[in-house]
């Protein structure tokens, strides 16, 4: 169904986790009230820059480049982002998604990080990459900004994989606890990618009820209100885990939200920081086995400003497991 399953050839990996980011991600200004702030991501930065994760290897993020962007993006509607981007103040590009003068800097920003970590990794400078970023991506749809996010980072980055680098098979694991509407759109029926996501529903953005008539690289596995570790972690291990070692990936993405926690704001569901570090270890278990290692992963939602740095620092202890 999916292809051979080779692992990745070539040398052993470098085991190293880099941090990919750049503080314009932190420029991006979306008003008093907001929950995607720059305290969030202020919050994560200081989390993982404690003595424990000494052996992180932090680079600045570069631009991407607007044919990166475009490959997947309407090109139209990329323009009339950046058009967009006020001089002074803030403007809303819909109800929820608001920028500022320096978020189109952050925009290129976050989606960059995400492909130098594919770069990164794939010519062995190193195991695995967390980007901690904003603004998030996995709502941005290939012509419409929605839900916090302008572009794609970690479909642009899955993306780039393939066309620069020549990779076959890419898999994109989506834990944040909502749907992520626009990757799917993206990637759904569309050869050498495939799309799994575990989300409260019904929630926001309403997708993601379940699987898609005719469509055989996406999986969605809906969670209901207040769903718990035991739950979260049978249904992940039961409709997550197999299609994923099945397509046997060369390069494993997560879109690492982390607002199923029992603490956040704007969702319903109960897990811990130790679920999403189970869930981190499973995937690179199989990114073990298929992709020499490589995973690279994106950060998307999570509004609790503690509950947010410890499930990050859960979350990337998990990739930095094996670390030489």
């Amino acid at each position: 169904m999916y292809g051979h399953t080779e692992p990745l050839s070539g040398a052993e990996p470098i085991m190293k986790t880099l941090i990919l980011t750049h503080e314009s991600c932190l420029q991006h200004d979306t008003g008093a009230g907001h929950p995607e702030s720059p305290a969030r991501l202020q919050a994560v930065l200081d989390r993982l820059r404690q003595p424990d994760f000494a052996g992180l290897e932090w680079r600045q993020a570069p631009r991407a480049t607007l044919e990166q962007i475009k490959r997947l993006h309407d090109p139209t509607y990329v323009d009339q982002v950046l058009a967009s981007i006020p001089d002074q103040g803030l403007t809303h590009l819909d109800g929820d998604t608001v920028v500022c003068p320096e978020s189109g800097e952050a925009a290129l920003r976050a989606a960059g990080a995400a492909c130098a970590a594919v770069d990164a990794i794939l010519r062995g400078e190193a195991g695995r990459a967390f980007c901690p970023v904003r603004p998030p991506g996995h709502h941005a749809e290939p012509d419409q900004a929605m839900g916090f996010c302008l572009f794609n980072n970690v479909a642009i980055a899955a993306v780039h994989a393939r066309e620069r680098h020549h990779l076959d098979r890419v898999a994109i694991i989506d834990f944040d606890v909502h749907h992520g509407n626009g990757t799917e759109a993206m990637l759904r029926s569309r050869q050498g990618y495939l799309y799994a996501s575990s989300h409260e529903h019904p929630l926001y953005p309403g997708t993601g009820s379940g699987p898609l008539p005719g469509v055989n690289n996406v999986f969605n596995v809906p969670l209901g209100r207040m769903t718990g570790s035991e739950e979260f972690r049978d249904r992940f291990r039961g409709e997550i885990l197999p299609p994923v070692r099945a397509f046997g990936p060369q390069l494993l993405f997560i879109s690492a939200g982390f607002d199923a926690h029992a603490s956040d704001p704007l969702a319903g569901l109960d897990l811990e920081a130790e679920d999403f570090a189970w869930a981190t270890a499973e995937l690179v278990a199989i990114a073990d086995r298929f992709a020499n290692g490589a995973v690279i992963s994106c950060l998307e939602g999570g509004y609790d400003l503690r509950a947010l740095a410890e499930c990050s620092a859960a979350h990337v202890r998990a990739l930095m497991a094996g670390d030489g």
